[in-house]
């Protein structure tokens, strides 16, 4: 996971500068407040495990990246180095608090599969990174990236908060489209297939019913269908335990 991690940090330095296609100053700027904001973001999440929880959490500190990584990305090359740092502390609080207090007190979030916290650390992070360019995106930084004439966010005189607006409308279109689109594709692939398991098989685990489990090796260990790989004359204990002496 923290060598994924590391990876991912990477790469999302690569394609923020990249964004200006050129190695200038807004690309470089690019990846100093990419790094900024992550690493704010992870030591803000971690600092809040700590104080809530009474120890760090790896997997904390990772999702606190990633909410740092998606947060800077609207305006990696658009805001200073101080904006940076105060989108790390946003993004590193509030999607915390999304999915560490609103998701589990929500019914409608708990009936949700979003194992790795997607909605948290994508939807949540990303409409803050949106919103948040729309303040303190910087007017000679946006002319660097721009072609639009007198882009600026709230914080340098962006004329009644227009920017922040548009950036509002335009996460609020994106929700929109992705609602109505990923229904329609649902809706289509449920003709063919089913969009979920048996809850017996999501007991047992997507990776068992495939016949992927990581050390379950020749019938060994496997938690679903232990005769599939011919162990025809096993038999199983009530306990779920295999006895392996008719195959010997």
């Amino acid at each position: 996971m923290l060598v994924g991690a590391g990876l991912l940090w990477m790469g999302w330095a690569g394609f923020n500068g990249g964004d200006p296609y050129a190695a200038n100053t807004d690309s470089s700027l690019a990846v100093l407040n990419t790094n900024i904001c992550a690493a704010t973001s992870l030591l803000v999440w971690t600092c809040l495990d700590v104080i809530f929880f009474k120890k760090p959490s790896v997997i904390g500190a990772v999702q606190g990246m990633i909410t740092g990584l998606v947060c800077i990305t609207p305006g990696a090359g658009l805001v200073q180095g101080w904006a940076a740092i105060a989108m790390g502390v946003l993004s590193g609080s509030l999607p915390w608090f999304t999915m560490m207090i609103v998701h589990k007190r929500s019914s409608l979030l708990q009936k949700v599969d979003d194992t790795l916290g997607v909605f948290h650390t994508h939807a949540v992070a990303g409409f803050l990174g949106g919103a948040t360019t729309g303040l303190f995106a910087e007017p000679t930084l946006c002319s660097l990236f721009l072609p639009v004439t007198n882009s600026r966010g709230a914080f340098y005189g962006s004329p009644g908060g227009v920017q922040f607006l548009k950036q509002i409308v335009g996460a609020l279109f994106v929700i929109g489209w992705n609602v109505v689109v990923t229904s329609i594709i649902c809706l289509i692939i449920r003709t063919a297939i089913p969009l979920r398991m048996p809850e017996e098989e999501l007991v047992v685990g997507d990776d068992a019913v495939h016949g992927e489990e990581a050390y379950a090796l020749w019938g060994d260990g496997e938690a679903f269908e232990a005769t599939k790989h011919g162990w025809s004359d096993d038999t199983q204990h009530g306990d779920g335990r295999i006895n392996r002496s008719s195959a010997a």
